[in-house]
């Protein structure tokens, strides 16, 4: 049983590969060409000019670590480095392609259509960057299987380090596992329909169940056949909604008066800017949304762990990143133009008023309701399942222990996240309340940080004093991802509490275990 990575630590100067850094040369002292891939290039192949120093691999060890990899489980009847990039595109486009895109809508009421979609491709792009960042740590550091090891590396080699981590790791999927439980007793109390005599409860047990059965395989390879099933769904579910969205004659809840606080009267009502009286909780809550839907950095060291040529995780990275900006904002924009500040839920699905559209756009959703759910559990159960049993042959053989454990570990995680959702049961506060958490650390610090690690041990000590003008604005950049890190964690965890009092306060919100009618 192995827990932390401290067997696993080696001084990264001097055993890791030397891969050029996102800033290119940074001003520093260099003596010989050769040709490394990096963030900053976007994943390229790039020539650059790079200091020598004694005692650095190559670039090409990362790669001979990766085949040695291969080659040790050729045999093996489980085989995890199996994922080309187009699988490893299919499993991000099932993670970002997600059931958050119908947050968008609300998000863009609530900061107005120009700032949202301002926040949208700006947010896009700070997660490709640190993304991009998350590659290189992982192609100097082959042998990572998942963010726990880069958490211990990060912060001084440390068992603490990777103990929190880890904490904040499992609690991170778990509450994604949750989202979903909730999400899918609210579809099944929508199909059902108001005063359908059933408990809601017993819907989320139903979808905790299924989820459960579905998350058994054991490998990222055959998951990635579900994972392109979930995102083509996802996407014809988002088309639908904007589509009906438009052609039906009013939204749900047209000219029904005060309800909850919010005057649904007149026509829709669609702001460039955020309309007078928009709060700080109300507004940070928005943009934790849209946040919390672009990032996903916490499962790209896992995947690619099981990458046969983690080199070519940039293009899976950059096919996933333009598809989002186009189909978060498309979506977000026509279904909030015909929705309004007035008439919008979260999800969206909610705000249609034809309860045919409602119902059809909403089905389509049903493989995301579950597969995304099944994804973050995978990722938590072989998280805890390799270390249990590394080194032994119920890792990659079919064995009854080894087995018997994994369907263990996610039953675990379901009773978990089926708990999660009974106990915070609404929708838009959940996602701001994960985002403020551990997006804060697994979206902006920890790569901040990995910047200038890497920096560090590429360059050695007093590398920032000999920086160029581009080398300073890569320097600055990384330190203001970690203080916005920072201010994602403080601000956002406050605005998400007090959102989640207000709720309660207001009675908008189901009770705790409770049998009430949650649907849209």
């Amino acid at each position: 049983m192995v827990f932390g990575r401290k067997s696993q630590l080696v001084d990264v100067q001097k055993d890791g590969p030397a891969i050029t850094s996102p800033s290119g040369t940074d001003g520093l002292s260099e003596k010989k060409d050769d040709y490394r891939y990096d963030a900053e290039s976007g994943g390229r192949r790039r020539s650059v000019r790079r200091r020598s120093r004694v005692g650095i691999d190559s670039d090409e060890d990362s790669v001979l670590d990766v085949g040695k990899q291969i080659e040790l489980e050729a045999s093996n009847a489980i085989k995890y480095r199996t994922c080309s990039w187009p699988k490893t595109a299919a499993l991000l486009f099932s993670e970002y392609i997600c059931l958050a895109i119908m947050s968008f809508p609300y998000s863009y009421s609530v900061l107005g259509l120009v700032p949202g979609l301002i926040l949208t491709v700006v947010v896009a792009a700070l997660v490709l960057y640190t993304s991009l960042v998350v590659w290189e740590f992982c192609l100097r550091n082959p042998d990572v299987r998942d963010v726990c090891d880069i958490g211990q590396m990060l912060f001084w080699g440390k068992t603490w380090a990777w103990y929190a981590t880890a904490v904040m790791f499992l609690l991170n999927n778990t509450f994604i596992q949750g989202l979903h439980v909730l999400v899918g007793s609210k579809y099944i109390n929508t199909m059902a329909g108001k005063g359908n005599g059933h408990c809601t409860v017993g819907f989320g047990v139903i979808v905790a169940v299924v989820c459960f059965f579905c998350s058994l395989p054991r490998t990222f390879s055959t998951l990635s056949k579900l994972a392109s099933a979930s995102a083509f769904f996802t996407f014809i579910s988002v088309i639908l909604a904007a589509i009906f969205a438009g052609i039906e004659t009013h939204p749900a809840g047209y000219n029904t008066g005060l309800v909850a606080g919010v005057n649904m009267v007149g026509e829709p009502i669609v702001t460039a800017l955020p309309i007078k009286g928009t709060t700080f909780v109300s507004g940070m809550n928005a943009f934790l949304n849209i946040s919390y839907t672009f990032i996903g950095q916490i499962t790209i060291p896992s995947f690619i762990a099981e990458m046969k040529n983690p080199r070519d995780f940039p293009k899976a990275l950059w096919a996933v990143t333009i598809c989002e900006i186009i189909v978060f904002g498309l979506v977000g924009a026509v279904v909030y133009a015909y929705t309004g500040n007035q008439y919008n839920t979260a999800p969206a699905f909610g705000s249609l008023g034809n309860v045919v559209y409602k119902k059809v756009s909403f089905s389509f959703m049903i493989p995301t309701l579950i597969f995304l759910g099944v994804l973050y559990a995978s990722v938590s159960a072989r998280f805890i399942f390799f270390r249990l049993f590394e080194g032994t042959r119920h890792k990659s053989e079919h064995t009854l222990l080894g087995w018997g454990s994994w369907a263990a570990i996610l039953a675990a995680t379901w009773v978990l996240a089926f708990i999660i959702a009974e106990v915070i049961p609404f929708f838009s506060d959940l996602l701001s309340l994960m985002s403020s958490l551990f997006d804060s650390f697994f979206g902006f610090i920890f790569w901040g940080v990995a910047y200038l690690q890497m920096r560090q041990q590429d360059f050695g000590p007093g590398w920032w004093r000999r920086l160029n003008l581009r080398g300073y604005l890569m320097l600055f950049l990384n330190i203001w991802i970690i203080i916005f890190g920072l201010f994602f964690l403080s601000a956002g965890t406050y605005a998400s509490v007090e959102s989640i009092k207000l709720n309660f306060d207001a009675g908008t919100v189901g009770h705790v275990f409770s049998c009430e009618f949650n649907g849209l």
